[in-house]
């Protein structure tokens, strides 16, 4: 008897730890395993050219590869940039750029030229200066890069500035007051992860040169957060928690008094408790989650204090165990496909069957028309807010002139979704005056005053 009684409580531990529900409303449109490696595969990020065509971006073992997911009938790859092996890499993209890092030591911040695809990329620089040679994570918002742990300072965060020359940047502020892992960057305030002692801490970035901790809190209970996301209104932050206790899961905080911060949520994958949660994106009313040994999941986030999910896809059939193998990190384009990175397996190519048919794949009510905003405050110092309404998808250039018509600043060169954007600018560097800024997507063309300061 006591035999079966034991054969049964090891029947019912793995049906917890192995049990996996069919994929459900994620369909695979490829998978490409190309650089396998005795070290692993890592980040994953997208970039999406001026003509419309979009590319998966993959963090190999030893470089990056950059695949064509146009067409879904001929996912491709397109280019490849080697690297110094190392398991970590991870990459974001500006103007036709793409700003790739890793743990390696000596590694630095390579520069990838994309004007060239689908042909080719071309490394056109590897930045490092006296102290800095590697970097954990990198975030990125308008023309500014967050250069996250790594071997700066005690690995807290610093800024490059890419508005003079995004090939050369130019070393702004820093905080150095704790370790951030990862952050996640959004109207010039800095949501950093700080794994190792367990807190979120909220960092104004309005002066690039001068970054001053708002609040931090502890992403209690078992707190060990790597990643950070937001709801489109700002006013819900999402945190993962990769270390520490068990379970590991996401947890969802009312931010809209980030003075005093409120855990409304946790949420772990549809019937698995034992995977580890990693990277989270969000997209207006959706967000996207890389949950390693249970795959990629995608929510419902609409009412961000009670996550629904509404489909997933496995990269890592094997068991849904408590380790740090499988879906790495996820990215989804305008278009709704959806790429991510497995640690075992490489690249994969999704599109959800649960995205509804009418809005964007960033959740938003598209506008009836093109439209940029006054910008607020007006006059300002040194930093103001512009908006600007795009009603399909369109590659977009927002560019700050002087009153003589020379070029101050590029704060947005890609491609953006359908619907409501704002981008935060920071003029600290400019004289008092009035100036310019100008939209440009396709044939719509629009020119605005803002008047400075000091």
């Amino acid at each position: 008897m006591k035999y079966l009684l034991f054969a049964l409580l090891v029947l019912k531990i793995n049906s917890i730890t192995y049990s996996q529900l069919p994929n459900s409303n994620m369909t695979l449109l490829s998978n490409k395993n190309e650089y396998v490696s005795g070290t692993a595969y890592s980040a994953v990020w997208g970039y999406t050219a001026p003509n419309g065509r979009e590319y998966a971006i993959l963090g190999c073992p030893e470089g990056t590869a950059f695949y064509d997911i146009t067409d879904t009938m001929n996912i491709h790859l397109s280019g490849y940039t080697p690297g110094m092996t190392n398991s970590w890499r991870e990459m974001k993209t500006f103007s036709h750029y793409a700003y790739v890092v890793s743990e390696a030591d000596g590694s630095g911040l390579q520069i990838v030229d994309l004007q060239y695809l689908p042909d080719s990329v071309h490394l056109v620089n590897t930045f490092l200066f006296s102290g800095y040679t590697k970097t954990h994570t990198i975030s990125q918002e308008g023309p500014y890069l967050y250069m996250n742990g790594g071997n700066y300072g005690v690995g807290g965060t610093f800024v490059l500035d890419l508005t003079s020359n995004p090939v050369l940047p130019v070393k702004r502020g820093d905080w150095e007051l704790g370790y951030i892992h990862d952050c996640r960057v959004i109207n010039d305030t800095i949501w950093g992860a700080g794994v190792f002692d367990g807190h979120i801490r909220v960092i104004n970035a309005t002066n690039k040169n001068n970054l001053v901790e708002i609040t931090s809190w502890l992403n209690v209970p078992e707190p060990g957060p790597h990643n950070t996301a937001l709801s489109a209104d700002h006013k819900f932050l999402f945190v993962t928690d990769e270390i520490a206790g068990n379970p590991r899961v996401l947890k969802v905080w009312n931010v809209a008094n980030v003075m005093n911060p409120i855990q409304v949520a946790t949420w772990q994958p549809t019937g698995i408790t034992t995977s580890i949660v990693h990277n989270i994106e969000t997209y207006g009313n959706y967000a996207i989650v890389a949950h390693y040994t249970s795959g990629v999941r995608m929510l419902n986030i609409t009412n961000p204090s009670l996550p629904v999910e509404i489909a997933w896809y496995d990269t890592y059939p094997a068991d849904n165990s408590f380790t740090y193998n499988g879906c790495w990190g996820v990215y989804m384009f305008p278009s709704g496909k959806i790429a991510a990175s497995d640690r075992q397996t490489g690249l994969y190519v999704l599109r959800s069957t649960a995205l509804p048919i009418g809005i964007n794949s960033n959740g938003n009510e598209l506008p009836l028309k093109f439209r940029l905003a006054q910008n607020y405050p007006n006059p300002f110092n040194p930093s103001t807010t512009i908006e600007y309404s795009l009603p399909e998808n369109a590659y977009t250039k927002l560019k700050v002139f002087d009153i003589t018509g020379k070029q101050m600043a590029l704060l947005i060169d890609k491609m953006e979704t359908a619907g409501n954007h704002s981008v935060s600018y920071d003029a600290s560097g400019l004289s008092s005056g009035v100036y310019l800024y100008t939209i440009e997507t396709g044939e719509y063309y629009e020119t605005r005053k803002m008047i400075l300061i000091k």
